[in-house]
């Protein structure tokens, strides 16, 4: 068995295959009831929480298994966007919050997501320590100390007023049309809830969950169903979340995208302008457009870049008292509100922006020309190792001599599903596809 449990985010998989099976999740949940429980005492307790995808309900049962073997008390909060877990894990004074969810994957891979007592995901150090009591075993409670399970009924309706409570202070969205994309996934109820509350004429899409169709032709990652929609409806502005609602697109009035880029462009520039942006600095990985990074340095701010994946966003804020973070996928985050990406929280910050600025989506969702940008994937078998071939070094060199002072190569592998993702940027378009297909070549050959 493999010690590499955890990836970029948490640990996830292929329901049913390891290591996303009934029996690790009861492992991990008495992995990690044991670590938060190393002061001996009882009085401990955990909140899970979940997305739409069948498989949750097992993995639900199976952690509650193993956490309350160990002597925690479970809050079962059902589902509810992951966000809502790591606000809902400090408001229950919680010492550990789970969230069920495999993001934006399909429905049949599920994943286990993990955050401390103060609503921030576990360090790397933290998810070490678990993945080696997964592996090592733990001693279970006595009988007598066997925790207790229960459900929070209202989980999503606290989540609900916190959100509200981030909207400017008597402004509403009164003749507003919105179209909300809520992927079949865990914001299915709250998010149009949110925005009818807030004044906002809703025209909900992708809240029908029936366990298999999270993501399903629609959310952040199938941009096409809402952008038809908010064109058909003549809506003013569409708003695409994820499975577990931690990203978010916006889709302006002609239907055009902006991705997490462009949202956090114009984000830190509007709270430079207002004294809010901390540090004068914006925090994204490796993957967020060189346009984004010319943006703020034109206008003194800085660009902080991290590796891959929200955690080490956050992580990075937290160390240099940043308060505003993302990436370009769409997780934005808001340290002065929330202690993960929320793609709910970003989407009332944009609308927010259109009303106070009373200016149409088409005029805030485009704040730079992004660098050409180049992604593909290649899917590799377990095992495989197609980074360590000489064939494809010498590619990624080859590339990087061509790209030299022109543009940039960035070549990784996912932390969340079995891919190597190869990225380039560079002004010059014959020679951005030159090099990107160039290296897919000599990855696909090597697998």
């Amino acid at each position: 068995m493999s010690d590499d449990l955890f990836g970029t985010d948490g640990v996830r998989g292929r329901a049913n295959e390891w290591p996303m099976t009934a029996e690790m999740a009861l492992r991990l949940g008495a992995a990690a009831g044991r670590y938060f429980r190393r002061d001996g005492s009882t009085a401990h307790s955990v909140v899970i929480g979940k997305d739409t995808r069948l498989s949750g309900y097992m993995f639900e049962n199976a952690l509650t298994a193993g956490f309350t073997s160990t002597g925690m008390n479970v809050y079962l909060l059902g589902p509810v966007p992951t966000p809502a877990v790591g606000m809902l894990t400090t408001s229950l004074r919680a010492d550990v919050g789970v969230m069920i969810s495999a993001s934006h994957n399909p429905h049949h891979d599920n994943g286990i997501k993990f955050f401390g007592p103060d609503g921030f995901k576990l360090s790397d150090e933290a998810q070490a320590e678990i993945s080696r009591l997964t592996h090592e075993g733990v001693e279970l409670a006595q009988a007598q100390n066997i925790g207790r399970a229960r459900r929070i009924d209202d989980g999503r309706f606290r989540y609900n007023e916190r959100l509200k409570m981030t909207f400017p202070a008597g402004k509403r969205l009164d003749g507003m049309k919105v179209v909300i994309d809520c992927a079949n996934g865990a914001a299915h109820r709250v998010a149009p809830e949110v925005l009818w509350e807030l004044g906002a004429e809703v025209i909900p899409i992708g809240t029908s969950p029936d366990g298999r169709n999270i993501n399903q032709k629609c959310g952040s990652t199938h941009t096409d169903t809402a952008a038809a929609a908010v064109v058909a409806h003549g809506a003013d502005v569409g708003i695409c979340l994820d499975g577990d609602a931690d990203r978010v697109m916006i889709i302006d009035e002609k239907g055009q995208v902006a991705d997490g880029d462009q949202i956090m462009a114009l984000t830190a520039a509007r709270w430079a302008e207002q004294g809010r942006l901390n540090g004068g600095a914006l925090v994204a990985t490796v993957m967020s457009n060189l346009g984004l990074e010319r943006f703020l340095q034109a206008r003194g701010l800085r660009l902080e870049r991290t590796a891959v994946g929200d955690r080490y966003v956050v992580e990075r804020m937290r160390a240099g008292g940043f308060n505003l973070g993302g990436e370009q996928s769409g997780h934005i985050v808001m340290t002065d509100y929330a202690t993960t990406g929320d793609g709910l929280l970003a989407g009332l910050q944009f609308l927010a922006a259109m009303v106070e600025t009373g200016q149409p989506a088409s005029r805030l969702v485009r704040q730079f020309d992004p660098v050409p940008q180049l992604l593909k994937n290649v899917r590799f078998a377990a095992g495989q190792t197609p980074l360590e071939a000489d064939s494809v070094k010498a590619a990624i060199a080859d590339a990087e001599a061509r790209l030299s002072g022109a543009g940039r190569l960035l070549i990784r592998k996912s932390g969340t599903e079995p891919l190597i993702r190869v990225m380039a940027e560079c002004e010059d378009d014959a020679l951005l596809t030159q090099v990107v297909d160039g290296v897919v070549e000599a990855v696909t050959a090597a697998t």
